[in-house]
């Protein structure tokens, strides 16, 4: 059964507000792609993923990879909304007084399927999670979000051509393409169009969507799961710092957090943004 979408525009909208609350308290985190994010992985978790929060190490189910693995103030919020912990965990992100680190990590964390970090690294992980899934016949699917400026490590086509070699149809990368990195425009640092195309010679089927629209997402993602013979890649075209005003396209806000009169700003427009979807 599907969530409402108002349902899953209350997670998304309250999940950035988490977030900047987040990074804020901490006064260190990286905001701008785990907002562009965070509509793509509210669909995950919410509407496409088979997961249980109350048996999180089910051998059967999904997995996800979040690749970027700086963006958990977005991969965290939608976790303790989700229910596989509470939400006044997420007060101590980034301190050693709580168990949620900056980089996503497995050990301590309910949900979190691979530790990540080292940009390039989890996208081969889930190739190999999805490989042995055919190996051992299992019916899981798994999931990756990579950033645009991330596949400029050339590991990450390696487990491209890995992928497409082993015919991994239960696999299902999901390219965060905001078009900004920490260094400035991706366009500028290391052109990686046309995206589409190159992954189409790599062997995937290809997808593109507007990652900020949760029903063509959901769609994507119910056309990944029907393809079979290769694994498939969605384009996501999103918006770095979605939802805050001064912080969108902005590289500045790629892992910084806000002073006092940004926190506000930025928080008082998360606010509304939450107060006109829970009122619809």
């Amino acid at each position: 059964m599907k969530t409402d979408r108002h349902v899953l525009e209350v997670v998304a909208a309250k999940g950035r507000l988490l977030g900047l609350d987040m990074v804020y308290q901490c006064a260190s985190g990286h905001l701008g792609g785990s907002f562009s994010a965070m509509d793509i992985l509210t669909v995950l978790y919410y509407d496409v993923m088979n997961v249980d929060p109350a048996n999180p190490e089910d051998p059967d189910r999904d997995r996800f990879v979040m690749s970027k693995g700086h963006c958990t103030p977005a991969l965290y919020p939608v976790l303790a909304q989700r229910g596989f912990f509470p939400e006044e965990d997420l007060k101590l992100f980034r301190s050693v007084e709580g168990h949620l680190s900056g980089h996503a990590e497995m050990h301590h964390v309910k949900g979190v399927d691979m530790s990540t970090g080292s940009l390039g690294q989890g996208i081969s992980a889930a190739v190999g999670m999805a490989l042995a899934g055919k190996m051992d016949q299992k019916t899981y699917r798994v999931y990756a979000l990579l950033g645009d400026g991330e596949i400029e490590e050339g590991q990450v086509w390696e487990a491209f051509m890995s992928a497409a070699k082993y015919k991994l149809d239960n696999l299902c990368a999901v390219i965060d393409v905001n078009g900004l990195q920490i260094d400035g425009k991706t366009e500028d640092v290391m052109p990686t169009e046309p995206l589409d195309q190159k992954m189409e010679s790599f062997g995937w089927h290809v997808l593109k969507v507007d990652g900020h629209d949760m029903e063509a997402v959901e769609a994507a993602f119910e056309q990944a799961r029907a393809y079979q013979g290769m694994p498939t890649v969605i384009l996501a075209k999103t918006v770095k710092g979605k939802g805050v005003s001064f912080m969108e396209n902005q590289a500045g806000w790629h892992g910084k957090a806000p002073n006092e009169e940004q926190y506000q700003q930025a928080r008082q427009e998360l606010v509304t943004a939450l107060a006109e979807r829970e009122g619809k």
